[in-house]
Protein backbone atom coordinates (compact mmCIF):
# COMPACT_ATOMS: atom_id res chain seq x y z
CA UNK A 1 0.00 0.00 0.00
CA UNK A 2 1.50 3.52 -1.07
CA UNK A 3 0.57 5.91 1.42
CA UNK A 4 1.30 9.72 1.42
CA UNK A 5 1.15 12.03 4.67
CA UNK A 6 1.60 15.58 3.62
CA UNK A 7 2.85 17.39 6.96
CA UNK A 8 3.36 21.24 7.95
CA UNK A 9 6.93 22.82 9.84
CA UNK A 10 4.98 24.80 12.03
CA UNK A 11 5.81 27.12 15.09
CA UNK A 12 5.65 25.42 18.53
CA UNK A 13 2.24 25.95 20.03
CA UNK A 14 4.19 27.81 22.79
CA UNK A 15 5.72 29.61 20.72
CA UNK A 16 5.85 33.54 21.23
CA UNK A 17 4.88 35.31 17.89
CA UNK A 18 5.40 38.96 17.59
CA UNK A 19 4.79 40.74 14.27
CA UNK A 20 8.27 41.69 12.32
CA UNK A 21 9.83 44.32 10.66
CA UNK A 22 7.52 44.12 7.38
CA UNK A 23 4.40 44.27 9.37
CA UNK A 24 2.82 41.68 7.42
CA UNK A 25 4.87 38.42 8.73
CA UNK A 26 5.97 36.89 12.10
CA UNK A 27 9.52 37.65 13.63
CA UNK A 28 11.38 34.13 13.39
CA UNK A 29 13.76 34.99 15.87
CA UNK A 30 13.43 32.64 19.10
CA UNK A 31 10.96 30.56 17.59
CA UNK A 32 10.87 26.67 17.64
CA UNK A 33 9.48 24.89 15.20
CA UNK A 34 8.10 21.44 15.18
CA UNK A 35 5.45 18.97 13.23
CA UNK A 36 1.98 20.75 13.05
CA UNK A 37 0.36 19.16 16.23
CA UNK A 38 -2.77 17.50 13.80
CA UNK A 39 -0.60 16.30 11.32
CA UNK A 40 1.09 13.79 14.00
CA UNK A 41 -1.76 12.55 13.82
CA UNK A 42 -2.08 11.84 10.19
CA UNK A 43 1.16 10.55 10.77
CA UNK A 44 0.43 7.77 12.94
CA UNK A 45 -2.46 6.55 10.74
CA UNK A 46 -0.01 6.07 7.82
CA UNK A 47 1.80 4.13 10.18
CA UNK A 48 -0.68 1.98 11.36
CA UNK A 49 -1.40 1.35 7.36
CA UNK A 50 1.55 0.03 6.78
CA UNK A 51 1.62 -1.85 9.37
CA UNK A 52 -1.64 -3.48 9.10
CA UNK A 53 -1.12 -3.62 5.06
CA UNK A 54 2.32 -3.76 4.30
CA UNK A 55 3.56 -0.81 1.81
CA UNK A 56 5.34 2.22 2.58
CA UNK A 57 4.68 5.53 3.84
CA UNK A 58 6.10 9.41 2.19
CA UNK A 59 6.29 12.18 3.31
CA UNK A 60 5.98 15.04 1.53
CA UNK A 61 6.12 18.74 2.86
CA UNK A 62 6.74 22.13 1.85
CA UNK A 63 8.93 24.79 3.50
CA UNK A 64 12.87 25.94 4.14
CA UNK A 65 15.73 23.74 3.78
CA UNK A 66 15.66 23.53 7.71
CA UNK A 67 12.32 21.54 7.51
CA UNK A 68 14.38 18.66 6.69
CA UNK A 69 14.34 18.25 10.89
CA UNK A 70 11.09 17.42 10.84
CA UNK A 71 10.62 15.46 7.97
CA UNK A 72 13.25 13.02 9.54
CA UNK A 73 11.49 13.20 12.72
CA UNK A 74 8.71 11.72 10.89
CA UNK A 75 11.27 8.75 9.30
CA UNK A 76 12.33 8.30 12.83
CA UNK A 77 8.63 7.87 14.09
CA UNK A 78 8.43 5.00 11.26
CA UNK A 79 8.01 6.69 7.88
CA UNK A 80 10.04 5.51 4.92
CA UNK A 81 10.68 7.89 2.52
CA UNK A 82 10.33 11.95 2.29
CA UNK A 83 10.09 14.77 -0.16
CA UNK A 84 10.93 18.32 0.57
CA UNK A 85 10.03 20.95 -2.00
CA UNK A 86 11.53 24.21 -0.73
CA UNK A 87 10.02 27.73 -0.24
CA UNK A 88 11.05 30.48 1.94
CA UNK A 89 8.01 32.13 1.70
CA UNK A 90 4.63 31.83 3.19
CA UNK A 91 1.81 30.40 0.92
CA UNK A 92 -1.81 30.48 1.10
CA UNK A 93 -3.76 27.14 1.18
CA UNK A 94 -4.44 27.54 -2.17
CA UNK A 95 -0.88 27.66 -3.23
CA UNK A 96 0.22 24.89 -1.44
CA UNK A 97 -2.34 22.49 -2.35
CA UNK A 98 -0.99 22.94 -5.98
CA UNK A 99 2.39 22.47 -5.10
CA UNK A 100 1.63 19.14 -3.22
CA UNK A 101 -0.93 18.01 -5.62
CA UNK A 102 1.45 18.58 -8.26
CA UNK A 103 4.29 16.17 -6.71
CA UNK A 104 2.07 13.58 -5.03
CA UNK A 105 0.63 12.79 -8.87
CA UNK A 106 4.04 11.88 -9.59
CA UNK A 107 4.53 9.33 -6.55
CA UNK A 108 2.32 5.78 -6.51
CA UNK A 109 -0.66 6.85 -3.94
CA UNK A 110 -3.45 4.68 -2.44
CA UNK A 111 -4.33 7.34 0.38
CA UNK A 112 -3.19 10.73 1.17
CA UNK A 113 -3.45 11.81 4.45
CA UNK A 114 -3.35 15.53 6.23
CA UNK A 115 -3.57 17.03 9.78
CA UNK A 116 -7.07 18.77 9.31
CA UNK A 117 -5.67 22.19 10.50
CA UNK A 118 -2.34 23.60 10.83
CA UNK A 119 -1.47 24.93 13.95
CA UNK A 120 -0.59 28.38 12.54
CA UNK A 121 -2.62 29.34 9.46
CA UNK A 122 -5.50 27.16 10.42
CA UNK A 123 -7.03 27.34 7.09
CA UNK A 124 -8.10 23.64 7.43
CA UNK A 125 -8.85 23.62 3.43
CA UNK A 126 -5.62 22.41 1.55
CA UNK A 127 -6.07 18.66 2.12
CA UNK A 128 -9.61 19.33 0.67
CA UNK A 129 -7.95 21.61 -2.53
CA UNK A 130 -5.50 19.01 -2.98
CA UNK A 131 -8.34 16.43 -2.97
CA UNK A 132 -10.17 18.67 -5.75
CA UNK A 133 -7.04 18.51 -7.96
CA UNK A 134 -6.01 15.11 -7.74
CA UNK A 135 -9.70 14.42 -8.69
CA UNK A 136 -10.39 11.80 -5.85
CA UNK A 137 -12.57 11.48 -2.87
CA UNK A 138 -12.18 13.10 0.57
CA UNK A 139 -13.11 12.60 3.87
CA UNK A 140 -12.14 15.29 6.57
CA UNK A 141 -12.19 15.59 10.36
CA UNK A 142 -11.54 12.05 10.54
CA UNK A 143 -11.55 10.01 14.18
CA UNK A 144 -11.93 6.42 12.70
CA UNK A 145 -9.97 5.23 9.83
CA UNK A 146 -9.64 1.48 8.23
CA UNK A 147 -9.25 0.32 4.74
CA UNK A 148 -10.04 -2.68 2.83
CA UNK A 149 -10.82 -4.13 -0.99
CA UNK A 150 -9.87 -1.48 -2.37
CA UNK A 151 -11.92 1.28 -0.12
CA UNK A 152 -11.71 3.55 3.52
CA UNK A 153 -14.49 3.59 5.50
CA UNK A 154 -14.03 6.84 7.82
CA UNK A 155 -15.71 8.32 10.59
CA UNK A 156 -15.82 12.05 10.48
CA UNK A 157 -16.66 14.69 13.45
CA UNK A 158 -20.04 16.44 12.70
CA UNK A 159 -22.20 18.82 14.39
CA UNK A 160 -22.73 18.65 18.32
CA UNK A 161 -20.54 15.93 19.05
CA UNK A 162 -22.25 13.37 16.55
CA UNK A 163 -20.45 11.50 14.04
CA UNK A 164 -20.87 10.54 10.21
CA UNK A 165 -19.29 7.46 8.40
CA UNK A 166 -18.51 7.72 5.27
CA UNK A 167 -17.02 4.67 2.57
CA UNK A 168 -15.14 5.82 -0.09
CA UNK A 169 -13.00 4.15 -3.34
CA UNK A 170 -8.84 4.66 -2.83
CA UNK A 171 -7.44 6.76 -3.73
CA UNK A 172 -8.66 9.25 -1.40
CA UNK A 173 -7.45 11.87 0.41
CA UNK A 174 -8.43 11.87 4.42
CA UNK A 175 -7.69 14.87 7.18
CA UNK A 176 -7.28 13.88 10.32
CA UNK A 177 -7.91 15.33 14.09
CA UNK A 178 -6.99 14.47 17.70
CA UNK A 179 -8.54 11.50 18.32
CA UNK A 180 -7.61 9.05 15.69
CA UNK A 181 -5.24 7.73 17.25
CA UNK A 182 -2.51 8.65 20.03
CA UNK A 183 0.99 9.67 17.94
CA UNK A 184 3.90 7.14 19.14
CA UNK A 185 7.11 8.90 19.73
CA UNK A 186 10.59 7.95 17.55
CA UNK A 187 12.75 5.38 18.49
CA UNK A 188 16.23 5.06 18.44
CA UNK A 189 16.45 2.42 15.91
CA UNK A 190 14.18 4.69 14.11
CA UNK A 191 16.24 8.07 14.81
CA UNK A 192 19.28 6.10 13.55
CA UNK A 193 17.06 5.26 10.09
CA UNK A 194 16.28 8.78 9.70
CA UNK A 195 19.84 10.48 9.61
CA UNK A 196 21.11 7.81 7.51
CA UNK A 197 17.77 8.39 4.95
CA UNK A 198 18.09 11.03 2.08
CA UNK A 199 15.72 13.60 1.86
CA UNK A 200 15.30 15.12 -1.94
CA UNK A 201 14.94 18.98 -1.60
CA UNK A 202 13.30 20.25 -5.06
CA UNK A 203 12.43 23.67 -5.41
CA UNK A 204 8.28 24.24 -4.68
CA UNK A 205 8.03 27.00 -7.48
CA UNK A 206 4.91 27.52 -6.20
CA UNK A 207 2.27 29.85 -8.32
CA UNK A 208 1.40 33.16 -6.59
CA UNK A 209 -0.57 33.39 -3.58
CA UNK A 210 -4.31 34.34 -3.72
CA UNK A 211 -4.54 35.92 -0.43
CA UNK A 212 -2.07 39.07 0.90
CA UNK A 213 -1.79 39.57 4.08
CA UNK A 214 -2.17 43.42 4.54
CA UNK A 215 -0.75 43.71 8.39
CA UNK A 216 -0.16 41.86 11.57
CA UNK A 217 -1.13 43.36 14.72
CA UNK A 218 -0.06 41.60 18.10
CA UNK A 219 -3.43 41.16 20.40
CA UNK A 220 -4.24 44.53 22.55
CA UNK A 221 -2.37 43.86 26.13
CA UNK A 222 -4.78 41.94 28.94
CA UNK A 223 -6.42 44.61 31.46
CA UNK A 224 -5.39 44.54 34.73
CA UNK A 225 -7.28 42.22 37.21
CA UNK A 226 -9.63 43.85 39.45
CA UNK A 227 -10.01 42.58 43.35
CA UNK A 228 -14.18 43.15 43.99
CA UNK A 229 -13.55 41.90 47.39
CA UNK A 230 -12.87 39.16 49.80
CA UNK A 231 -14.62 36.01 51.15
CA UNK A 232 -18.44 35.12 51.04
CA UNK A 233 -19.14 38.76 50.52
CA UNK A 234 -18.10 39.51 47.81
CA UNK A 235 -20.17 37.19 45.90
CA UNK A 236 -22.78 39.67 45.29
CA UNK A 237 -20.24 41.95 43.31
CA UNK A 238 -18.39 39.24 41.52
CA UNK A 239 -21.50 38.41 40.08
CA UNK A 240 -22.51 41.68 39.07
CA UNK A 241 -19.02 42.41 37.28
CA UNK A 242 -19.30 39.17 35.46
CA UNK A 243 -22.70 39.91 34.06
CA UNK A 244 -22.32 43.78 33.41
CA UNK A 245 -18.87 44.79 32.91
CA UNK A 246 -17.36 41.36 31.53
CA UNK A 247 -20.86 40.26 30.17
CA UNK A 248 -19.87 36.60 30.88
CA UNK A 249 -23.03 35.47 32.33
Amino acid sequence: MDIIVCIRRAPTTDARIKPGADGKTYDPAGVNYDISEYDKFAIEAGIALKEKHGGQVTIVSVGPSAATKELRTAIAMGCDAAHLLTSDAQHDAWSLAQVLAGKIKELPHDIVLFGWSSVDNQSASTGQMVAELLGVPSVSVAVALDVADGKATVDRLAAHGNRERYEISLPAVVTCTKGLNKPRSANMKGIMAAKKTAVPETPANAPADGVAVFKMDPPPPRPEGKIVGKGAEAVGALVKALREEAKVI
